[in-house]
């Protein structure tokens, strides 16, 4: 395992990796405070004004100092409707990855320490659910929730939904990673000697095996959060996703698109580049980190 040391000077000295995270950081900074530094409340009525739709950025004949980004058809503030989609978008990321994770560690782990019928019928069932695209279930399991529900009551559990669908459509890649590392796990002293002392299946599993696996959890993490937000994104692109008045980077897109070709170029253009920055940022650290964590790729680091 690299030490903390290693890790910090790998970092240090990857320019792309520096960028990736400040990159981030500052979306993720941005998101979280969008409450306190967003020139105006995109959810809040009372602070649009129709009169407002459709104007340029500020510096731009027509623009008005108040929306440096122009604003969109309902009158709302670009920059503003960016910071909280921002939010949106990585919330249903960062909460699909967590459902992700604890069906695929949790159905990967038993499968690799028990083995036999039970890895076979857990690792054919994650065969079945790979062959699957993730966005036609995904499509098949939204298109089916609005249709039994009004708008206000899909609008209230959107982000909900769109968290289970994706994932629950996407677990067997922790469920595949996990287990082959309990495979190799499995064989070594430590847990001999832990079944030895009497050890339950359980507490060898949990306490001792999972721990050891951690490792590439955590890259495949940093991956997945990226594939959750465009899921989610072309979700939203397709009319799935959230509602025009709770949007995440992907509606945001999807509301300014039939404005393109009228001149209103900003109210998709913006949301696009912020989109695109942030799931940059995610694959080049997720990348950077697999390379890190990598024991192969290390040379004395440590």
């Amino acid at each position: 395992m690299i030490s903390l040391k290693g890790f910090i000077k790998r970092f240090l000295s990857d320019p792309v990796a520096i960028g990736a995270g400040i990159v981030l950081l500052v979306l993720v900074l941005m998101a979280l405070f969008a409450p306190l530094i967003a020139p105006q409340n995109p959810y809040d009525l009372m602070q649009l004004d129709i009169m407002d739709s459709e104007l340029p950025p500020s510096w731009q004949p027509g623009g008005d100092e108040r929306f440096w980004l122009g604003t969109d058809a309902q009158g709302r503030g670009v920059l503003s409707t960016i910071m909280y989609g921002t939010g949106i978008s990585l919330l249903i990321g960062i909460g699909a990855v967590v459902v992700q994770g604890v069906l695929g560690v949790s159905l990967g782990l038993i499968a690799g320490y028990k083995g036999g019928w039970v890895d076979s019928f857990l690792m054919r069932l994650a065969d079945i659910q790979l062959s699957l695209s993730t966005l036609m279930m995904a499509i098949i399991a939204l298109a089916l929730f609005q249709a039994a529900f009004d708008a206000n009551v899909y609008a209230d559990y959107a982000i909900i939904m769109l968290i289970l669908v994706i994932g629950i459509a996407e677990w067997p890649k922790f469920a595949r990673t996990v287990r082959s590392s309990v495979l190799g796990e499995k064989k070594k002293e430590y847990v001999d000697a832990a079944r030895v002392i009497g050890l339950p299946a359980r507490k060898i599993m949990w306490g001792h095996i999972l721990p050891n696996t951690l490792t590439p959890v955590l890259v495949i993490s940093t991956l997945q959060v990226a594939e959750a937000i465009m899921i989610e994104a072309s979700l939203s692109f397709l009319g799935l996703g959230m509602p025009v008045d709770r949007p995440s980077l992907g509606s945001l897109i999807r509301s300014g698109f039939e404005f393109i070709f009228s001149g209103s170029w900003w109210i998709t253009f913006y949301p696009a580049i912020v989109l695109v920055a942030l799931i940059l940022a995610l694959n080049l650290l997720g990348d950077w980190l697999r390379d890190v964590l990598n024991p192969k790729l290390r040379r004395g680091d440590d």
